[in-house]
């Protein structure tokens, strides 16, 4: 984690570092409750949230119920910079959490982009009382609302919040940009500062995503960064492509990659190889490019 806020939501400044020290012991990221109160229509006696590793050191983190951002910040502040929420896959029964979120933040960081890791609620693991567009999907958007609340604190542009889901994390994140302005407009009269702010990103970024059906796009969609491997399942590398088309006769703005002799869930490893390891880069000078 770059850096941490003075106070957020509530959390004092001391409060917050000794929660983010545990974490650290405890070889976890700390989070911010997108609700410190509970998030609506949580499971009350859900338990706590569950990590297993892999034998490659992943780790993949289940059992979800109070959806969280982790903050990768800029090293310096140079003005306000743009954002990115980093949305992780695992077919809505688990989060790999490292490849799909924490990696790709702190690349992101690096190179003057705040980036906010998201744990959502799971739709599909065992026994979840939970659905993808009743409670995931309000996750992100709060998300997005949380971090324009937060705008000036953590140096974001309000204006330049982006999205960037992978897998499932990618259908949540093409959800949450299709949406209309009036559906994603402020909640008139919240009580709740958060809910004051806009829920549409200004970008999406959907790599091998899950694609839902019934999209509609305008010239006013957020401009896409679209990215997929040729040898995924044809419904996301076929279908990535018939999105990109649609996008574009809408008059949409959206650029699209497909990568050839790779399949799905790569993210960001060292062991990618090959034209695919680049995609970090050309995301970066994409929103650079088109001045997102």
């Amino acid at each position: 984690m770059m850096g941490y806020p003075a106070k957020v939501l509530g959390f004092s400044a001391l409060a917050f570092l000794l929660l983010a020290i545990a974490a650290h012991a405890a070889g976890s990221q700390s989070g911010i409750p997108l609700w410190p109160g509970g998030a609506p229509g949580a499971a009350p006696l859900g338990g706590s949230e569950t990590v297993r590793t892999t034998d490659s050191g992943e780790h993949i983190v289940s059992n979800v119920h109070v959806p969280s951002l982790t903050a990768y910040l800029p090293p310096t502040a140079k003005g306000a910079c743009a954002a990115v929420i980093v949305i992780p896959g695992g077919g809505h029964q688990e989060l790999w959490m490292d490849h799909e979120g924490y990696r790709v933040a702190e690349y992101l960081a690096a190179r003057g982009i705040a980036a906010f890791v998201l744990k959502y609620r799971l739709a599909r693991a065992k026994g979840s009382v939970y659905t993808v567009e009743g409670h995931a999907l309000p996750d992100v958007r709060r998300a997005i609302r949380l971090v324009r609340s937060e705008a000036a604190q953590w140096h974001v542009d309000p204006q330049r919040i982006g999205v960037m889901g992978f897998s499932a994390g990618g259908e949540l994140a093409a959800l949450a940009a299709a949406a209309p302005e009036a559906g994603a407009a402020a909640a008139t009269g919240a009580t709740d500062p958060v809910d004051r702010q806009s829920s549409r990103p200004n970008l999406q970024a959907l790599l091998y995503p899950a694609i839902p059906s019934g999209l509609t796009f305008s010239p006013q969609s957020p401009p896409a960064f679209l990215l997929a491997g040729n040898q995924d399942d044809p419904a996301i590398s076929q279908g990535l492509a018939q999105l990109y088309l649609e996008m574009r006769r809408a008059g949409a703005r959206a650029e699209l990659h497909i990568y050839e002799g790779v399949g799905h869930g790569f993210g960001l490893r060292s062991t990618n190889a090959g034209p695919v390891a680049a995609w970090p880069q050309q995301f970066v000078e994409w929103m650079e490019a088109s001045k997102q």
